[in-house]
């Protein structure tokens, strides 16, 4: 019992510190780069945070049980946006910007939409992965070629100029590159020392496998978006926080699914992941989008155009809608609905 509780308190203080690291590390990178910590967000940091979910997903489909990816990805991507840009929001209000807004988060609801579609015949093929590994490559070189393209038209907005000024004397490349892989172990190590200690924990206590599952793990795989997301918003770098979540989502709908579906396709799988799970994401992404619209929102960014953000309400609103979702899963597998 007491290495449990030596595992998640050393776990989630370097959770803690390497999380605040991991995002220093990227906004140096992004800086030196000249390239918007929005895509940083969502390319290096979506990524990296999703290592938990990617290994688990693979690890799954190569022990014949490729269903669990789809458990571990949707309900990652519905924890991402009600638990941990939920509590990201309340901690500090996230600003969306408008790329963000009428690019990103778009082109995140037809991933969504695609997903759904290829489903709907109750299976996910082999080609099935291979098309949403294709989707995933298109999306990140169009993320990828549309900053490109940015940074060579000097399009760079004043708010990047001040911030590369505001860091270039703070630290070196080298320096921001160490920081950024060594955060990121540190993040995916302490996570999972973290889940382990709890799970531990919980069974000395006497808490079922099931709650187990559906609280302690659900959740452990989504922690290093979570510190990260949090310590992001905490420096006021609300582009890193946002595209984070965004970056995660997507990295979890095309490629977890589409890694564990080339490895081991799915005959089969529940219907509760159609009728229950997707519609939950789907609506999630949908609110998403809704709260960071710049309606009645007054601030503007350097090109006059307002700026949307999610608010301590709205973030307590996603919150709220994530305890309901693990109240509702609980109260199924209890047989209590």
């Amino acid at each position: 019992m007491i290495l449990p509780i030596v595992a998640v308190l050393l776990g989630l203080g370097v959770l803690v510190w390497s999380a605040d690291k991991f995002v220093d590390g990227a906004v140096g990178v992004a800086r030196f780069c000249g390239m918007s910590t929005l895509l940083i967000g969502m390319v290096i940091v979506g990524f990296g945070t999703s290592a938990p979910e990617m290994v688990v997903s693979a690890l799954s489909a190569m022990q014949n049980a490729p269903e669990l990816a789809l458990g571990n990805a949707y309900g990652s991507n519905i924890a991402n946006i009600a638990l941990i840009l939920g509590m990201t929001a309340i901690v500090s209000p996230v600003v969306v910007v408008r790329k963000a807004l009428f690019r990103d988060l778009p082109i995140l609801l037809a991933v969504t939409a695609l997903s759904f579609v290829l489903m709907m015949n109750g299976s996910v093929s082999r080609m099935d992965g291979f098309i949403l590994l294709a989707v995933f490559v298109v999306v990140m070189s169009f993320s990828i070629w549309n900053e490109t393209r940015r940074k060579s038209g000097n399009e760079m907005t004043e708010e990047v100029h001040l911030a590369e000024t505001e860091h270039s004397e703070k630290t070196s490349l080298g320096k921001s590159i160490l920081w950024l892989l060594l955060g990121l172990a540190l993040l995916v190590a302490s996570s999972r020392a973290l889940v382990w200690g709890a799970v531990e924990i919980a069974r000395a206590l006497g808490v079922s496998d099931l709650l187990i599952g559906l609280t302690i793990v659900a959740v452990g795989t989504s922690l290093p978006e979570l510190a990260s997301s949090i310590a992001a918003a905490r420096k006021g770098e609300n582009d890193l926080a946002f595209g984070n979540i965004i970056g995660s989502n997507l990295f979890n709908t095309l490629m977890v699914v589409g890694i564990a579906a080339t490895i081991s396709p799915m005959q089969s799988f529940e219907h509760s992941v159609l009728n229950r799970d997707m519609p939950v994401m789907a609506v999630l992404t949908v609110l998403l989008l809704l709260f960071g619209l710049p309606v009645r929102k007054k601030r503007l960014d350097a090109s006059g155009h307002r700026i949307g953000r999610i608010n301590r309400i709205e973030g307590a609103t996603f919150l709220a809608i994530y305890v309901g979702y693990i109240g509702f899963l609980i109260a199924q597998a209890t047989g209590k609905i």
